[in-house]
């Protein structure tokens, strides 16, 4: 079996554009892969016309270590952000073939499951105005609807400090939505890298007597001291990690024992298998895996396959019954989260189809997603500024 071919759809919103590549074989199995680029979509598909040349048509889809070696390594640069969200797509996609081709899912080629579902977490539910009682009824329908932990970023357009009546807006915010949830749901407390050190552990104290299950970025990505910094002054666990796009690049930060929860995207870290390594290496370090997951129902599915196979997998993240929830129609098959848990897929490949007619009922936007714009958390262009 040879790849022949690829081909790009993009599904589009106003803040989110999502990319998905079909990896077409001369057997007539097709795979498919997911990403979603911030301002970078264009790049990408740039980067897939030219890798398809160079690497991708002729290959085996079955030697997934070999191909991905090539794309990584075989055009000198180092490769960032736009390479190995492509190299994760094609990556994803040959998995899905080599699971159809052998008629089990993909965790099936990865050593098995160790779990018989994933535990969710909703994001994308607080779209709507930045009060108490908004926040309340919005994360009491969170919980209608089975989910038992959620996230949110309750910090407005903090930048570095906070001042005291931002702080004390954010503080009601999360107390309302914990009263919401009730003591035994999960709370996830983002913080998108906004924070100073000091900042960050005096907003981290404030939010204690909620119980947040993580502080998520709670500095800058670049600087890991400043990230140990934090960790070794609060008491919840920390978690990072979306923002790293290479795993050899994971290597200070397991070594500086600075996180408790790694957070890689498969659709940027080069994908399934690139991401199952990180993992395997976070378990020496005693550190736990949530994964980065703002993509469609592709990417779900391919996280799912990760999660199956993975001792140290804590819960993963779900945007789509909140936010966009009708770009699940261009997916058939779409994993569903039930009494808060995603059930394994038992379908071959990734388990999902993409369709590529529903898919163009969602072209490419302008999306932007600009965390220091009132009304960000909004995700639409009436809650955005242009800057």
């Amino acid at each position: 079996m040879r790849i022949t071919h690829i081909s790009t759809h993009v599904v589009g919103t106003p803040w989110r554009n999502l990319t998905y590549v079909q990896v077409h074989t001369d057997e007539g199995l097709t795979g498919v892969g997911e990403t979603r680029m911030l301002g970078h979509t264009d790049a990408l598909l740039g980067y897939l016309h030219e890798a398809e040349r160079n690497h991708i048509a002729g290959s085996d889809p079955f030697a997934v270590e070999d191909l991905v070696r090539r794309m990584k390594y075989g055009d000198y640069g180092r490769a960032g952000e736009i390479v190995m969200s492509g190299i994760a797509c094609v990556e994803t996609a040959c998995w899905d073939i080599k699971g159809k081709a052998l008629g089990v899912p993909v965790w099936q080629l990865l050593g098995g499951s160790v779990t018989d579902r994933v535990k969710a977490y909703a994001n994308g539910w607080y779209t709507t105005e930045r009060t108490p009682e908004a926040y309340h009824e919005a994360a009491r329908a969170v919980v209608e609807r089975g989910y038992r932990a959620l996230k949110i970023d309750p910090f407005g357009t903090g930048r570095l400090e906070l001042d005291h009546d931002e702080t004390c807006r954010a503080v009601a915010l999360i107390e309302a939505v914990r009263d919401a949830i009730g003591p035994d749901a999960e709370l996830m407390l983002e913080m998108h890298g906004r924070f100073s050190p000091a900042t960050a552990v005096r907003l981290a104290r404030e939010m204690a007597p909620f119980r947040p299950a993580w502080l998520e970025e709670p500095v800058p990505p670049e600087n890991l001291k400043a990230l140990a910094k934090v960790a070794g002054q609060v008491e919840a666990p920390v978690a990072t990690g979306e923002r790293i796009h290479d795993r050899i690049e994971f290597r200070e930060l397991f070594e500086s024992q600075a996180a408790d929860i790694i957070q890689p995207d498969v659709g940027h870290l080069g994908g399934i298998a690139e991401t199952r390594k990180l993992a395997a290496t976070a378990e020496t370090h005693y550190m736990l895996v949530a994964p980065h997951n703002v993509g469609g129902s592709v990417l779900t599915a391919a996280t799912l396959q990760l999660a199956a196979c993975t001792p140290n997998f804590k819960i993963l993240e779900h945007f789509n019954d909140f936010a966009d929830a009708e770009i699940k129609q261009v997916v058939r098959g779409a994993p569903e989260v039930v009494d808060g848990y995603f059930a394994l897929p038992q379908e071959p490949g990734l388990g999902v189809e993409f369709d590529p007619e529903a898919a163009a009922r969602f072209p490419q936007q302008q999306a932007r997603f600009d965390l220091w714009a009132e009304g960000w958390e909004k995700r639409t262009p009436a809650g955005r500024e242009d800057r």
